[in-house]
């Protein structure tokens, strides 16, 4: 037994994605991970790449992808999914390793800090293809290609937005007070991250490319061009004002260079950007995360029926198929949107094949 999706399965993935992005196909996307196959075969030693493992180095990356081959090898790929590898094992703003951040992940989790606290006046951020961090990414790929040949999809790592990246190297407090003291430092350090950001994208994708069958990065949302889910979870903290002066340019440029781009709007104190953020005419599409303590996706009628009155798509990131319903229901259509991949157990196939052929999706 092997993995469970058929290299013809990608053509037709393709063509499903090509009338979805063009706003042809009159269905959602839903993908369907299933979890407790039977991959045929032992569980390998080696230990599962994870936020808590992914600073093993010494661990060869040809035995990462045996060990990432038979997780996914124990799912059933319905609906719309696929198999994919995404690199959330690295953590958020994982870019920051790549200007010097140290990676500390003692509590299981992947968080960056600053090697040492500098002025912003002193802070530069280069692109050096010869980080450690950087050249285990490209060992992770290359071994990755040679496995799989196609048949898996590797996705970007979650490189973050600009300003995450500069809060990282200027934390607390002190990038709220740069906004206000040292404004055109800030630019000045958001233009260096954004050239870097999109140097790195075209590394990797080179790495990837052309033996991989599309493109994708954490939200699962697949592509045949290079795209990318945005964020700025430091906008929580900004006004619409600052967020329009500080975010939203370099937001505008990114949108304007990718082919593709969603945005990551996470939780109620991002709301208040949603309407600039809507302004941006290259942008593609809102993923709406409540966060945690707040109503899920199903309770936030207003947000939906906004994002879908500009004509942008949606992306629903509940695990369940009522949450998608819902917001179904709420916008009056269900062209133009996304679920996040839904994970159930294997137990449950006939269930959830029920629900897919309520959408239409074989």
């Amino acid at each position: 037994m092997t993995l469970d999706f058929e290299m013809s399965r990608w053509n037709r993935l393709r063509d499903i994605y090509h009338r979805w992005w063009a706003g042809e196909l009159d269905r959602p996307i839903v993908p369907v991970e299933l979890t407790g196959r039977d991959p045929g075969r032992p569980k390998p030693d080696t230990p599962l790449l994870t936020q808590a493992t992914c600073h093993k180095l010494s661990i060869p990356a040809d035995d990462l992808i045996d060990r990432l081959d038979y997780g996914l090898s124990t799912r059933a790929y319905l609906g719309d999914a696929f198999p994919q590898l995404n690199f959330d094992a690295f953590g958020p703003v994982f870019i920051a390793a790549l200007f010097g951040a140290r990676l500390e992940n003692d509590s299981g989790q992947v968080w960056f800090v600053p090697e040492q606290n500098r002025a912003i006046a002193e802070i530069h951020f280069e692109f050096d293809p010869t980080n450690m961090w950087f050249q285990r990414i490209r060992d992770i790929c290359v071994a990755a290609q040679k496995r799989w040949q196609g048949e898996v999809l590797i996705g970007l790592p979650d490189l973050g937005g600009n300003l995450d990246i500069l809060a990282i190297f200027r934390p607390g407090k002190q990038l709220l007070l740069d906004l206000y003291d040292h404004p055109d430092e800030v630019k000045r350090l958001l233009g260096e991250a954004h050239d870097c950001w999109h140097r790195v994208v075209e590394e990797i994708n080179g790495i990837i490319q052309p033996i991989n069958p599309g493109y994708s990065d954490w939200s699962g949302i697949f592509t045949n061009r290079p795209s990318y889910m945005l964020q700025c979870d430091f906008s929580y903290m900004i006004s619409p004002e600052m967020f329009n002066e500080f975010a939203r340019p370099e937001l505008e440029a990114t949108c304007a260079k990718l082919p593709y781009s969603f945005y990551h709007l996470d939780g109620p104190g991002a709301l208040p950007h949603l309407d600039s953020l809507l302004e941006i005419e290259d942008l593609d599409g809102i993923q709406w995360v409540p966060g945690a303590g707040q109503p899920n996706c199903s309770h936030w009628p207003e947000v939906y029926q906004k994002i879908h009155a500009t004509g942008k798509k949606i992306q629903v990131v509940d695990n369940d198929f009522d949450s998608l319903d819902a917001v179904i229901e709420q916008i009056g259509m269900s062209r133009g949107v996304h679920q996040f991949v839904i994970r159930k157990s294997i137990d449950e196939e006939d269930a959830v094949r029920r629900r897919l052929d309520k959408y239409a999706v074989e």
